[in-house]
């Protein structure tokens, strides 16, 4: 049974997984298929928060004025274009080769954190208050492909990545990520 649906707009947000994951694989054809878009991102450019932001806003095509910070991170994310997106279906962000190096890194923690907060807000039709957007919820996922996934790796993932505000699943072949809507969320998602 997969518990996480990267065509869709339900969490994990955020999903580490083997390099050689067949339902990762799987569901970001059936994504594209779809319309929607997968971008990769080598895990090697992103050992530094600097590194983040300039990959992401280069792969992703940030307007000039994005701020290279958290925040700016979010918003950028929330709003991508139609040519990033496939128009209103969605997109997955791949980040392959993720290692001991990526995993460990500092920033690693917030990082996924930011990752999160703004899947979250791209996969809904309401902002964080309750109050309707003026557009339909957009697939957005991040995939973290890994290059060793055996049971020690996915504990330590887990435990990297735990922290207030997220709420994290392990699985058969996957850890997930989301926002805790307890935390995030002053009303119920419709």
């Amino acid at each position: 049974m997969t518990d996480f649906n990267l065509a869709g707009t339900s969490a994990p947000w955020v999903v580490f997984v083997p390099k050689d994951s067949a339902e990762a694989h799987r569901q970001l054809a059936a994504l594209e298929e779809k319309g929607g878009r997968v971008h990769r991102f080598a895990a090697s450019g992103l050992a530094t928060e600097q590194g983040v932001y300039q990959v992401f806003a280069e792969t992703l095509q940030f307007p000039g004025y994005f701020g290279r910070n958290r925040d700016a991170l979010v918003d950028c994310l929330d709003d991508l274009c139609g040519a990033v997106t496939g128009g209103q279906v969605g997109m997955a962000g791949v980040i392959t080769g993720t290692d001991d190096r990526l995993l460990e890194a500092e920033h690693f923690p917030g990082f996924v954190s930011v990752l999160c907060q703004a899947a979250d807000r791209a996969n809904s039709a309401v902002d964080l208050d309750g109050d309707p957007l003026d557009r339909p919820a957009i697939a957005e996922h991040f995939v973290f492909e890994c290059a060793e996934f055996d049971r020690e790796t996915q504990d330590k993932v887990a435990r990297r990545v735990e922290q207030p505000g997220l709420i994290v699943t392990k699985g058969d072949g996957f850890v997930g990520a989301a926002l805790d809507p307890h935390e995030w969320h002053s009303s119920p998602r419709p």
